[in-house]
């Protein structure tokens, strides 16, 4: 059985996700419940659940909460990939990811765990996505494309073929990435520049 952690926006889409697939959730739970339910599923406070005897998806948009969240729980993590999305047999996509609908993961991409590769984003041939990371929708990356742990590529945005991303880089919508990106900078623009880098 499966649990979702978290109850926002995030989580309806995974859950639709895994009841598209014919996969039960038994419950969602959260740190701070907003509603009761969610598609018919009960969204529960998270105090007092032992979350070791069920398979977890970390159902939150924000890299550095999932990161956090991950951390802190000892649990088997699933993985949800819609219908719809094209996995290549030859690439690998970590635990606890998640994988939108029309999304495509080309052959010897490898995508690390928490991840989200979201609707209708393209990871190309060969690229390297590590863990905690979130492609937005209709973001493209060409073949060989690094991308550090918990970095947002926003959406819309295209990044070149053999682009390094840094960790915990921010690349804005619509963002045109020609050069690699460094550690914790934001980038917008077409082509990409810096405007801060995180200290």
């Amino acid at each position: 059985m499966k649990i979702l952690f978290g109850a926002s926006g995030h989580a309806k889409v995974i859950a639709e996700i895994l009841q598209k697939r014919g996969e039960s959730i038994c419950k969602i739970v959260d740190d701070a419940p907003k509603c009761e339910q969610i598609f018919g599923v009960p969204v529960k406070h998270s105090s007092g659940i032992d979350l070791s005897e069920y398979e977890v998806i970390i159902a939150i948009g924000n890299n550095e909460i999932r990161q956090k969240i991950a951390q802190q729980y000892s649990c088997r993590y699933a993985t949800a990939i819609h219908p719809s999305a094209t996995v290549s047999e030859y690439a690998v996509v970590g635990n606890g990811t998640v994988v939108m609908a029309n999304a495509v993961i080309n052959p010897d991409a490898r995508i690390g765990e928490h991840c989200i590769i979201n609707t209708g984003a393209v990871v190309e041939h060969d690229c390297n996505i590590a863990a905690f990371v979130h492609i937005s929708p209709n973001a493209s990356l060409a073949g060989n494309v690094e991308v550090g742990e918990g970095t947002h590529i926003g959406i819309g945005a295209s990044v070149i073929q053999g682009i390094k991303i840094g960790k915990w880089a921010v690349v804005g919508a619509g963002a045109v990435v020609i050069r690699d990106v460094p550690d914790y900078a934001t980038v917008v623009g077409n082509p990409a520049r810096i405007i801060k880098i995180k200290e």
